[in-house]
């Protein structure tokens, strides 16, 4: 991918988690990609990630990635954005800064590599069973 297309895919991508659209969110990895959190440091699965993100977009509305701040490297690119919404059962607002590293070959993320600060991240699950 050149650099337009980079950007253009990085978009699609949170975007379509943005709006709720987990499918495309998970048809953008290889069936055999890895994402690591740096709050667990596990490696999970797109179906993992899939799941985690429909609990999170049936909890969290108004959902926006603000701030976006997108950089291209070759075979990839990083984000760093706000997280931000509201608790759908009591409309609080919720933030996650964050930075996403992915790695991309022939259209799709082969690896997402994902920092929060592990303070914000129990602030915005702190409801996740409400």
């Amino acid at each position: 991918m050149n650099e337009t297309e980079m950007r253009a895919f990085a978009k699609r991508f949170f975007d379509a988690i943005e709006e709720g659209d987990i499918a495309t969110m998970q048809g953008s990895f290889t069936p055999d990609a890895e994402i690591w959190h740096n709050t667990d440091e596990l490696i999970v699965t797109p179906a993992d990630t899939a799941r985690t993100l429909t609990g999170m977009v049936a909890r969290i509305a108004n959902r926006q990635y603000a701030e976006r701040r997108l950089d291209i490297f070759p075979g990839g690119f990083v984000q760093q954005h706000v997280l931000q919404g509201n608790r759908v059962h009591d409309g609080g607002a919720v933030r996650l800064p964050c930075a996403i590293v992915c790695r991309v070959e022939n259209g799709k993320i082969t690896r997402l590599d994902e920092y929060f600060d592990s303070a914000h991240v129990a602030e915005f699950r702190k409801f996740a069973a409400a």
